[in-house]
């Protein structure tokens, strides 16, 4: 089942990405610490007349690293190629893609943790010193090919930077580390989109779906579309304050960004195991999920938000999970 609070793009919401993204640096709000870094480095490559350094841009899904990638491209006035980790299964796959680049051009890579080791080893060359070595035919017939490459940019994104090998890690120039947004920023992000959506938004309804939309402008934008139906519906089409509570109670978003299933994470916790230490697996079976679930979908903001804490013997749920959620903290015997 998708879920409202998750980070990952849905397969239906790749059109409207593309229509809500900002072409330009002046246009990207939030991130200004990679943004200004970018700027200085793309206008010495273009003053130099030279391709900008390989870029690795990584952070939480749906931070905009996608974005930030296009954005690099217009600025330099580059063509994007767009590919993935998973998507490249063989050394060949890859040099078809690197044939094809013009000087210049930008190639994005995303998952770029993904590749396979033997992908990633023909990439060291290619990030380099703008060239492959291939073989070709088999057996005593086989031979090797070097292919020259036109100066180009790879824009490497990851989730998980820490699962980046150290040789491709250290051949990235340019590392942008995309963060959580801050709630102005996010306010800013959710009054862009309700203008391009045409949809009237009081500015006190912005900031309560900015602070329940957990730092990241993808469920921002989510969860303004769903308040968008149902102010449709229920209302007269603008949004308020009033609207965003109703809308927001109906999805199972409470004040903090929590949805049904990290309520239900801290209330076993709570109630189960009197707040813990409690093992990951255990709590898996007790919530019926996934334990790598659990660890990379529900605890990260749980942790960043202070209502779990990890120990060495297990999770914890924090006073502010217990006050929140309105139970009283025992002591323990």
């Amino acid at each position: 089942m998708n879920r409202i609070l998750g980070k990952d793009a849905l397969p239906e919401e790749e059109l409207v990405e593309r229509q809500l993204r900002p072409q330009f640096f002046r246009e990207y709000i939030g991130q200004d610490k990679v943004k200004n870094q970018l700027e200085i480095f793309i206008e010495a490559a273009k003053h130099r007349d030279e391709a900008l350094d390989h870029v690795l841009l990584f952070g939480p899904p749906g931070l905009g690293k996608t974005t930030m990638a296009f954005v690099i491209a217009n600025e330099l006035g580059s063509s994007l190629k767009q590919t993935s980790g998973p998507a490249i299964e063989k050394a060949g796959d890859l040099v078809a893609i690197l044939n094809d680049l013009s000087p210049g051009d930008v190639l994005f890579i995303d998952e770029i943790h993904r590749l396979p080791m033997a992908v990633e080893e023909v990439l060291y060359s290619a990030m380099e010193d703008f060239y492959v070595d291939i073989m070709i035919g088999a057996g005593e017939t086989s031979r090797s090919i070097h292919l020259e490459l036109p100066p180009f940019t790879l824009i490497g994104a990851t989730t998980r930077a820490g699962m980046l090998s150290n040789p491709l890690r250290a051949r990235f120039g340019i590392n942008g580390h995309m963060e959580y947004y801050e709630l102005a920023d996010l306010t800013e992000i959710v009054e862009r989109t309700a203008d391009i959506f045409e949809v009237e938004i009081a500015y006190e309804a912005a900031i309560e779906l900015a602070r329940r939309s957990r730092g990241t402008p993808r469920i921002a934008n989510r969860l303004l579309k769903r308040v968008r139906d149902y102010a449709q519906i229920k209302g007269d089409g603008s949004i308020n304050a009033h609207i965003v509570s109703e809308a927001l109670a109906l999805l199972d978003v409470d004040e903090e960004g929590l949805d049904y299933v990290d309520q239900k994470i801290l209330r076993t916790m709570i109630e189960l195991y009197q707040g813990g230490p409690v093992g990951l697996s255990t709590l898996a079976i007790n919530i019926a999920e996934e334990r790598e679930t659990v660890e990379d979908m529900y605890e990260p903001y749980l942790i960043q938000k202070g209502f779990l804490m990890r120990t060495k013997t297990g999770r914890v749920a924090t006073p502010k999970a217990y006050a929140h959620l309105g139970y009283a903290i025992q002591e323990k015997e």
